[in-house]
């Protein structure tokens, strides 16, 4: 009984909170020759033309988090100590915001993050979006009915940028606190 006593106590004083991480995503499409192989060239394929092959994008990203992350997703990966406590799963995902497809990345976290925390998670992010997890996903292709797509969540032109959901929509998204965690209403 001291068990069920101490979980209520827990739900009580510990809040789950989801922050949002949004950057531009770019990408390459090799379309198929008369011969059905792929062209040796790629073409550009802008964010907006990217909402097409949305489903496509999120099967792939779903192989990849289940192969070696589990549900926690990056968060596996962290070697700050106070962030591996209070931070419980990153993953990446992508949505659709005024007609363009965006690269995005949920952190999962016990309470809220505190801005010191928030700019070590962006940072970590970036890192990952540049060299870790990032990299590896734009190397592999995703198979579209035109060839193969090559999505990268990271570029190192000037128009690359990593803000909150808040900081891109320019409009705080309030979370709907529940016994059990948290869940968002409709945007």
């Amino acid at each position: 009984m001291t068990g069920v006593k101490s979980d209520s106590i827990s739900e009580k004083t510990t809040e789950r909170s989801v922050l949002r991480f949004f950057s531009p995503l770019i990408a390459t499409m090799y379309a198929k020759d008369d011969w059905g192989n792929l062209e040796e060239y790629g073409e550009e394929v802008f964010p907006a033309e990217l909402c097409s092959y949305e489903t496509e994008i999120l099967k792939r990203i779903a192989e990849e988090n289940l192969e070696e992350e589990g549900d926690r997703g990056l968060a596996v990966y962290l070697d700050d100590p106070k962030l591996e406590e209070k931070i419980y799963s990153m993953k990446p995902t992508v949505e659709v915001w005024r007609g363009e497809l965006w690269g995005v990345l949920e952190v999962e976290s016990l309470n809220q993050l505190s801005e010191r925390e928030i700019e070590a998670v962006k940072e970590y992010w970036e890192g990952q979006e540049s060299d870790g997890w990032g990299e590896g996903f734009e190397q592999r292709g995703i198979k579209i009915p035109e060839g193969e797509l090559y999505v990268s969540f990271w570029n190192s032109g000037d128009e690359f940028f990593l803000t909150t959901e808040e900081g891109l929509k320019g409009e705080e998204q309030e979370p709907v606190v529940q016994k059990g965690g948290i869940v968002f209403g409709a945007l």
